[in-house]
C-alpha cells in the first residue's frame, strides 16, 4: 500500500509540475499548450520542479543578484585578462573553424540548434574536463576557471551583428547561466530578454539567470558580441546534490571538442555518427510524413522513459533519505 500511495503521489506531482511550468511560472507564457509540448521540455518539468522546491532563496528569481554569489567575483575581477584571450581567439578565426562541417566541433548535441542564426562558441571546460585546445590557447582563463568549483562548464560565445537566438528555455534546472561581457556593442540594441525583462550586455559586466525561464537574444547593433558563458551549479539543498551527481555524469558524455586534440564524449560520438541519418530523417518530413511521425514519436517516447526513470530515481532517493531520518 505505501508503494501504491507513492506512485499516486508521483502521478499528481508530475501532472502538477507540468501545469505549474505551463501556466504559473514566470511572467511570460508559451503561445499554446502545443508549443509547450514541442518546445518546453515537459518531460523535465517534474524533475525541474523538484529542484525549484529545494533551490536556495538567492537563486529563486529569473535574474539573480550576482552580489549574493561571491564565489564568482574572481571571474569578474579578471575580465580584462579573459577578454584578451577571447579576442585573440576571435581574431584567429577559431570560432569560424568550429562551425565547419569538417570539424568535430560542429557536432554539438546540446547547442546545435543555436547555429542557425550564426551563433558560435569555443569551449573552455565541460563538466570535469578542461579542453586541451583551451589550455593551449587560453591558459590564464582556464587556470582561473579551474579554481571556481561551482563552474561546471564554460565557453566563449559570439553573437554576430544582425543575428539572434529565438525564444527558448533550457531543459534541465541543474544550473544557472552566467554571462560576462568581454567585447560587446555596449548598446541596448544588443540584448537578451529573460522572462520579459531586457538586459543589454556591457564590457566587464555580469549577468546570472535561470535559463529554464523563457528567454531570447538579439544583436541588432553593428558589432559582434563576445562573452564568457558559464554553467554555474544551482545552489540547492537536500535533493539538488543527488540530482546533480547523476546530471554531471550525463553531461560529461556530451563533451564537444574544439579541435582534434580535444576529447569527445560518448553522446557526441554517437550524435556525429547519426548526423547523416538525422538529416535524412528530416527529409522524410516532406517525402514520407507518416514514417517521419513514427520515428519522432519513438524518439520522444524513449526520452520520456529516460526522464521518468531519472525522476523516479530522485524520488526514491528522497523517500529513502526521509525514511532513514525518521
Amino acid at each position: 500500500m505505501p508503494l501504491l500511495w507513492m506512485f499516486a503521489g508521483l502521478l499528481v506531482f508530475v501532472t502538477g509540475s507540468m501545469f505549474y511550468v505551463y501556466r504559473l511560472r514566470g511572467n511570460v507564457r508559451y503561445d499554446s499548450f502545443k508549443q509547450y509540448l514541442r518546445k518546453g521540455w515537459p518531460i523535465f518539468s517534474p524533475l525541474n520542479c523538484l529542484l525549484y522546491l529545494f533551490t536556495e532563496p538567492r537563486a529563486q528569481k529569473p535574474i539573480a543578484d550576482t552580489a549574493r554569489f561571491p564565489e564568482l567575483d574572481v571571474i569578474a575581477r579578471n575580465w580584462s585578462v579573459i577578454r584578451e584571450e577571447a579576442l585573440a581567439l576571435y581574431r584567429s578565426n577559431a570560432f569560424e573553424d568550429t562551425q565547419s562541417t569538417e570539424s568535430a566541433a560542429y557536432y554539438d548535441i546540446g547547442f546545435r540548434t543555436f547555429y542557425k542564426y550564426g551563433w558560435r562558441k569555443f569551449y573552455l571546460r565541460w563538466y570535469g574536463t578542461t579542453h586541451n585546445s583551451a589550455q593551449r590557447l587560453c591558459p590564464r582563463t582556464t587556470r582561473l576557471l579551474e579554481g571556481v568549483s561551482c563552474v561546471n562548464g564554460a565557453m566563449f560565445s559570439v553573437l554576430p551583428a544582425g543575428s539572434k537566438l529565438t525564444r527558448h528555455a533550457d531543459p534541465a534546472a541543474c544550473s544557472l547561466r552566467y554571462h560576462l561581457g568581454l567585447a560587446t556593442p555596449n548598446d541596448d540594441a544588443c540584448y537578451i530578454n529573460i522572462d520579459g525583462e531586457d538586459y543589454s550586455w556591457r564590457d566587464g559586466e555580469t549577468l546570472l539567470f535561470d535559463e529554464t525561464y523563457l528567454h531570447y537574444a538579439h544583436n541588432d547593433a553593428e558589432q559582434d558580441r563576445v562573452i564568457l558563458m558559464c554553467d554555474v551549479e544551482r545552489p540547492t539543498r537536500v535533493v539538488g546534490p543527488v540530482v546533480n551527481f547523476f546530471y554531471k555524469a550525463i553531461m560529461r558524455a556530451t563533451l564537444v571538442p574544439n579541435t582534434a586534440e580535444d576529447k569527445r564524449g560518448l553522446a557526441n560520438r554517437v550524435f556525429a555518427g547519426l548526423a547523416p541519418v538525422l538529416a535524412n530523417t528530416r527529409e522524410l518530413k516532406h517525402t514520407h510524413p507518416a514514417r517521419y511521425t513514427t520515428i519522432k514519436y519513438c524518439v520522444n517516447a524513449t526520452l520520456v522513459v529516460l526522464a521518468g526513470g531519472l525522476l523516479l530515481g530522485a524520488c526514491m532517493a528522497v523517500y529513502s533519505l526521509g525514511t532513514a531520518l525518521a
